[in-house]
């Protein structure tokens, strides 16, 4: 097999996922949906992301190793902690640096799909650099085992989490600096927080109940649906003027 093939191959896997769910959130501000441009920045913003995230991530691990014995915490427990706080945090700065304060930014959806848009794009070069491994040197089955796992389970983690951001910011969508500033504060940790979880239940659950850990994060979009219905109906307040 050319050695090209399976770099073509980990891509289309780690990519065509990861569009088919940005056509499905799309679909969610259907009424006035973001201009393609704007979507297609946010997702090649999240996929530069990740060359960012990875080597911070790789600076900060022994530090946390080092660390984690002094204060009675797991070192692999502690890094991936850490590395959650560090995605999350990377994934909102480059939809600031991207995509926000944008004059098309302007109903409370938009933060929620820009938001999902960059995880999307993170998980779809994160997913890529994953299947490399198999792909380069196991069987085709490993690596089909390999990329359905991260479909239903670490794409929509990141879509999950990040979106958490994203409906924080819509809640204070019109209220204000101070409120934006609490809300998305907040959001970040709730962020994090649930990135954290879900990669310290995957650490300390058997790999015959790994599904039961994916379940939690289909349950959260069902949450995350019903909050879109929500933030659908925030309108500005308009304050009438009595003559």
């Amino acid at each position: 097999m050319p050695e090209i093939s399976p770099i073509l191959a980990a891509a289309a896997g780690g990519l065509l996922p990861a569009l088919a769910w940005l056509w499905f959130w799309r679909r969610e501000d259907s009424v006035h949906p973001e201009p393609r441009a704007l979507i297609a920045l946010a997702f090649f913003a999240g996929m530069v992301t990740v060359a960012v995230v990875i080597p911070i991530q790789k600076f900060v691990a022994p530090y946390l190793t080092d660390y984690a014995p002094m204060v009675g915490i797991a070192a692999q427990t502690l890094v991936f902690t850490a590395w959650s706080a560090i995605e999350e945090v990377c994934k909102f700065l480059a939809a600031c640096l991207t995509v926000f304060r944008n004059r098309e930014d302007d109903e409370p959806i938009d933060p929620v799909i820009y938001m999902v848009t960059i995880a999307l794009g993170f998980a779809a070069a994160e997913n890529t650099l994953f299947l490399l491994s198999p792909l380069a040197g196991s069987t085709v089955l490993q690596t089909v085992i390999t990329g359905n796992l991260r479909f239903v389970g670490a794409t929509l983690l990141h879509v999950l989490s990040s979106s958490v951001i994203g409906v924080a910011i819509a809640l204070c969508f019109y209220g204000s600096w101070k409120q934006k500033t609490l809300y998305t504060t907040v959001g970040v940790i709730l962020a994090a927080s649930l990135h954290a979880l879900f990669n310290f239940l995957i650490l300390n659950t058997a790999e015959e109940h790994l599904l039961r850990t994916f379940g939690l994060v289909w349950v959260g979009l069902i949450v995350l649906l019903a909050m879109l219905e929500y933030i659908k109906r925030i309108h500005p307040v308009v304050k009438k003027r009595f003559l």
